[in-house]
């Protein structure tokens, strides 16, 4: 394939949406591949639109991109990665699940604090900003994170 039939990085980025930085920084991470010219421009195979858009989709669907080179990797060495992808949103599901029983127990403390603040105003002391943060344990935070 000729240098003429390729695309250079300005044109990938205007096919893809794709900023120029973020194309150069999947090269960086090895999700892209390109041929330097003589003039020192990068080459992009027009596959590379493709790969972009399916880099793209899979961020849609919350995959890092070391997920997504683990992906590629996998299709590189002429295997189909949809069994991987399939291991991979289960993972994610439950990392979401977990995530979701923290902030449901979070927002039960939160609503915890304002019956209580509405129905037992805690008087200031000296010094005090504001007597309902004040009285507030240091590792509330900590608790609703480690439950679930």
């Amino acid at each position: 394939m000729t240098v003429t039939t390729r695309l250079k990085i300005g044109d990938l980025s205007k096919q893809t949406g794709m900023a120029v930085g973020a194309l150069r920084y999947y090269e960086s991470l090895g999700l892209l591949h390109s041929d330097r010219g003589e003039n020192g421009y990068r080459y992009y195979m027009p596959e590379a639109i493709h790969q972009v858009q399916f880099i793209k989709k899979a961020q849609t669907l919350g995959f890092s991109l070391e997920d997504i080179s683990e992906i590629l990797n996998v299709h590189q060495q002429g295997n189909v990665p949809c069994q991987f992808v399939q291991t991979l949103l289960q993972e994610k599901i439950q990392q979401l699940e977990t995530q979701i029983e923290r902030m449901i127990a979070f927002k039960t403390e939160l609503e915890h604090y304002r019956d209580r603040w509405a129905s037992h105003p805690p008087h200031p002391q000296p010094g005090d900003i504001c007597p309902l943060i004040e009285r507030v344990p240091l590792d509330l935070s900590n608790n609703c994170q480690n439950q679930g």
